[in-house]
């Protein structure tokens, strides 16, 4: 037997096998590039390397490769005889979320962690906003996920990577000073950490920081490769600010180049959403959007997402197909959502119905509506306040500034610079 990282017994007799394994854990950790590469090697130095496998189906599902994911956590049970009691727990945790049966995955890491608190890989299943309790639809899931993190935390002492997990549960229940600590520590221990750098710039984001966030991130992102899973990702964060600093050349470029999905070479969930989502805040401030975006992000998302049920995908699906005047494709939505928000989702594809044919008292109802559970739908409040701006906007259409600077200054008060 041999110890991993984070002090876990793997079963592996070999020295190689377990080097190449704990850099493909801190690759997957990190967010960094070639993620698969080193669990491949891992297995080329044991074949009945059962975690082997099990990271290359992590490593690969990150990577959106389903088909070999599957394959490698099919292989990883098939040579889990002698495998430890944590290394079978390990494996159905990731059974479960590879069968689409989010409830029960839930419900058994909740029970692993409990027993194996230093398992990473589990951990970080259900960690950020992305995982299995911020795409739960829970009611309060920001809080449960600062309580999952809270209570995992002090097992890991100065680990850069639970460091920005928690940093970033901090910053989601509105806990900035804390969380700017923790992350700042993790960066000062992991510099080329690309999660942290993500932390850290939604940090400045909620305190309304755009000239400290932008600088970070342009000096940051120089040294993480394209193809690191989170690069679009904070290409968008940076086309965020660029907006609000009135820069729309750099923001265009910025999108063209690295957040578009003809661009960017990330996640297919960050390619539609940060498209949708910037192209609208860009319609927001003023800007007039060529038609042709909306029509390409809008194909996208059919292509894409063909109504999958993840109800953070399918607000922005919705918004995409609402501005691209795809009446047949919006109608799913408004009609028929599905997912663990699938209700958050019908009243945003409402909203945004609302808006294309300028109906804005009928579009009001529908964000205050979605504005009371609009956590559900998971993602970040940084990504989510685009309700928010969009409600403000309505009401703004209506001539009703004084309510428009009470919603912002109430509800994003941080970064209210003035509605007019």
């Amino acid at each position: 037997m041999r110890r991993d990282r984070y002090d876990n017994q793997i079963t592996t007799e070999s020295d190689a096998a377990r080097d190449h394994y704990v850099m493909g854990v801190d690759r997957v950790l990190s967010g960094a590039a070639d993620m698969a590469t080193p669990f491949e090697a891992a297995i080329a130095a044991d074949d009945k390397f059962v975690l082997g496998y099990s990271g290359l189906a992590r490593a690969l599902a990150l990577s959106n490769d389903m088909s070999r994911a599957k394959a490698a956590l099919a292989q990883a049970i098939k040579v889990s005889n002698g495998a430890t009691t944590r290394e079978l727990s390990h494996l159905n945790v990731m059974r479960l979320q590879f069968e689409g049966q989010a409830a029960k995955a839930l419900v058994a890491l909740k029970e692993h962690v409990a027993s194996y608190p230093r398992d990473a890989i589990i951990v970080g299943l259900s960690t950020g906003v992305f995982g299995m309790i911020g795409f739960s639809g829970h009611k309060g899931r920001e809080a449960e996920l600062f309580a999952f993190t809270s209570m995992l935390a002090p097992h890991y002492g100065e680990d850069w990577w639970m460091l920005t997990q928690h940093a970033f549960s901090l910053c989601e229940v509105g806990k900035l000073a804390e969380a700017g600590k923790l992350v700042e520590r993790s960066l000062t221990i992991k510099r080329d950490h690309s999660h942290a750098a993500h932390v850290r710039s939604h940090v400045y984001y909620e305190a309304g920081n755009l000239t400290d966030g932008i600088r970070f991130l342009e000096n940051w992102m120089p040294g993480y490769s394209r193809a690191g899973m989170m690069h679009g990702h904070l290409a968008w964060h940076v086309a965020l600010w660029a907006l609000e600093q009135g820069d729309m050349d750099k923001m265009w470029a910025w999108v063209d180049e690295e957040v578009k999905p003809d661009a960017s070479i990330g996640l297919p969930i960050n390619m539609i959403t940060d498209t949708a989502s910037i192209l609208y805040r860009a319609e927001l401030a003023g800007q007039v959007v060529d038609p042709v975006r909306w029509q390409h992000i809008s194909e996208y998302a059919s292509k894409a997402f063909p109504r999958v049920g993840n109800s953070f995908v399918d607000m922005h699906a919705a918004l995409a197909h609402a501005m691209a005047g795809r009446q047949d494709e919006l109608a799913d939505y408004v009609d028929a959502a599905k997912g663990f928000a699938a209700d958050v989702v019908q009243d945003c594809a409402k909203a945004f119905e609302a808006i294309r044919r300028q109906d804005w008292a009928s579009a009001t109802t529908a964000l205050s509506k979605a504005l009371v559970d609009g956590a559900r739908l998971g993602g970040s409040r940084a990504q989510r306040d685009l309700l928010e701006y969009s409600l403000v906007n309505v009401l703004l259409r209506q001539g009703k500034g004084e309510e428009a600077e009470r919603i912002i200054g109430l509800r994003r008060p941080l970064r209210a610079h003035g509605v007019h």
